[in-house]
């Protein structure tokens, strides 16, 4: 976990320019086509953090960046000192991580966060939304009974918001496979084998079905596809992972913007509002391209198996802890 918490203050991201005459392919009955299977693995946090001053740094501060997370990634490799078994010998090593080797370059220039508004890079909570936010971490960091842990840990949804919306990467399957129809768009979300069908110039589902993902609702302006989504799932309000942590609330609304900017290239873009818990609404963005690979069946620990460890490991602490004063 030592990794997590340094990697966090030190991401950031990397996107193409758009090609101002780039012609989006186009499906059959017209619509353009978003077709594939991509990826959005880059070293940011949703939030700026406080050593980035603005929104872009320079070329060689963007590269010290990724050098930085790259001996951060190896270091998880090396063998504890002295003997194995009282190492860390029950964490993943890097093989089974993907948080991205890059930085985010938009019009070529590096960025420190996902954020773009409001200017700070920071989420714009009210008084009484970030301390809901705080105590609805710390309830489930205490990991005191099944309920409370967060959802991912559970294996029900995917870690923090990967499936969205807005979907955001994590520490590894951030990969997207994106299919069209005549009137829909469905989007296979690697982690937990999510799905998100949106329906295009659909009505809305009855206010009292409220979906694990909400309820995507799109259309076409030109060749960009917005989509609004709501009615979120009381249960699916707190979003954790490694480079992000927000709250939603059943009154969340977020808009969604998917523009095909070249043959290797989703720009997606994405506002979030909710006046309950944000002093205003804030949006932020990030690219999809292309996966080096197709998507592979996603496994967890299947029948939360592994709960009595992580409840048992958190007894322990307090006992290790409570014995040293």
């Amino acid at each position: 976990m030592t990794y997590f918490f340094k990697l966090l203050g030190f991401l950031v991201l990397a996107l193409p320019a758009v090609a101002e005459d780039y012609a989006a392919p186009r499906m059959p009955w017209g619509d353009p086509d978003l077709q594939g299977v991509w990826t959005h693995a880059y070293l940011t946090a949703l939030e700026r953090q406080a050593l980035f001053p603005s929104l872009t740094i320079s070329e060689d501060q963007a590269r010290n960046v990724e050098r930085m997370g790259a001996d951060l990634l190896a270091n998880i490799d090396k063998l504890p000192e002295g003997d194995l078994v009282k190492g860390d010998v029950g964490g993943y090593n890097s093989v089974w991580m993907d948080p991205g080797k890059k930085m985010l370059r938009i019009d070529g220039k590096a960025r420190t966060s996902l954020i773009i508004e409001p200017e700070n890079g920071r989420l714009p909570y009210t008084a009484e939304g970030g301390k809901k936010s705080r105590e609805v971490y710390m309830k489930a960091r205490a990991r005191n009974n099944p309920e409370q842990l967060m959802l991912g840990d559970r294996c029900m949804v995917g870690f923090g918001s990967t499936g969205g919306p807005p979907m955001l990467g994590v520490l590894y399957n951030n990969n997207y496979q994106f299919v069209q129809t005549p009137g829909y768009v469905m989007i296979l979300v690697e982690m937990n084998h999510s799905v998100r069908t949106i329906r295009l110039k659909g009505e809305r589902l009855p206010a009292d079905i409220k979906p694990w993902l909400g309820d995507s609702v799109g259309h076409w302006e030109g060749d960009t596809l917005v989509v609004e989504t709501t009615q979120f799932h009381p249960q699916k309000l707190f979003r954790a992972a490694i480079a992000h942590r927000f709250m939603s609330t059943t009154d969340t609304k977020v808009v969604e913007r998917f523009t095909r900017t070249g043959a290797a290239a989703i720009h997606y873009e994405y506002t979030v509002e909710d006046a309950s818990i944000y002093s205003q609404p804030w949006s932020a963005e990030t690219v999809f391209r292309p996966s080096e690979g197709p998507i592979y069946e996603y496994a967890c620990h299947e029948g939360n198996y592994s709960l009595p460890g992580i409840l048992g490991g958190q007894r322990e602490k307090e006992r290790i802890e409570k014995s040293e004063g």
